[in-house]
């Protein structure tokens, strides 16, 4: 068995916290500020804020406590640190904007303020996804469903945010609805663009002299299988095994990690995934335990 890296790491605490304040930002001074609705916690948190005036910093966090107490058994050491780093700062950043005077000129403009929130909230959380980092909430819900009912993480999110959205008429109407939408499409595309994918999957391959190093990290620490091909190098003609694994989005920066571990000078391919059939994707996934059952 290889060693669990769950080390937390300065550079992406930094990073975390600073896509945390962006996300906070745009939902303070351009979803709040303009009534745009959000899909996730994050839309509840507005929905309770328009119907019983809670203030979104306080409630992101007694939303997320409890998530948190339910998801923590799925989450290893360093995801567990870094989802309750997450939520606290955002919570943080959500109290500190809604005190800041700031006033964004945009004359009531409610596309600009669509593209406004999609780019700086997009931005924001793909950075705070590229990093390892999260803020809990529907992100752990979709969790739990992959591993018990085998249901991807993302049609789940994509589940969960139409239902928020929908709840969401309650205090607001159509017209800010359809603005909310194209916010919630520019996001989705900006978290594309800053993660290197939000919710498709990604084939990664691997040529590496420490495959099989690489190949047992990445079954004890990920849970997911691994396909080795033969292979033959152009111009040396060395005979060498390539580690080809198909992963969710949220376990790229993990994965890039074990790799870069286990052998710094490894070459890697990162390929994007239209669709992922099977196991861990659309099957029920198995549990983590001895990575004989993860080979392929």
């Amino acid at each position: 068995m290889t060693q669990k890296d769950e080390s937390i790491h300065v550079l992406d605490l930094v990073m975390i916290g600073i896509g945390c304040a962006m996300f906070a930002f745009g939902l303070v001074f351009f979803n709040i500020a303009n009534h745009l609705a959000d899909g996730g916690i994050s839309g509840v948190t507005l929905i309770l804020r328009a119907l019983f005036g809670i203030d979104p910093a306080y409630s992101t966090i007694l939303i997320n406590v409890p998530l948190i107490l339910i998801g923590w058994r799925f989450l290893g050491r360093q995801s567990l640190i870094y989802t309750i780093y997450g939520t606290i700062m955002l919570s943080l950043f959500l109290w500190i904007w809604q005190r800041v005077p700031i006033v964004i000129q945009l004359h009531r403009d409610l596309l600009l303020s669509a593209l406004g929130a999609g780019v700086i909230g997009g931005f924001g959380s793909g950075l705070l996804y590229r990093y390892g980092g999260t803020t809990g909430g529907t992100d752990i819900i979709a969790r739990i469903f992959e591993r018990f009912r085998g249901v991807p993480m993302g049609r789940t999110l994509l589940y969960l945010d139409v239902v928020v959205l929908l709840f969401s008429l309650v205090y607001i109407d159509i017209q800010h609805m359809a603005y909310t939408l194209i916010y919630s499409y520019i996001f989705a595309r900006i978290v594309n663009f800053t993660q290197e994918g939000a919710y498709a999957a990604r084939g990664i391959i691997v040529v590496s002299d420490h495959h099989q190093e690489i190949t047992d990290s990445i079954m004890d620490e990920l849970g997911r299988g691994v396909s080795l091909i033969d292979g033959e190098g152009g111009y040396s003609h060395q005979q060498r095994k390539m580690i080809y694994v198909v992963v969710a989005p949220s376990e790229l920066h993990r994965l890039r990690q074990i790799i870069q571990r286990n052998d710094p000078r490894a070459f890697v391919s990162v390929i994007n995934v239209n669709e992922a059939l099977g196991e861990g994707f659309t099957f029920a996934v198995p549990k983590k335990g001895w990575r004989g059952k993860f080979k392929r």
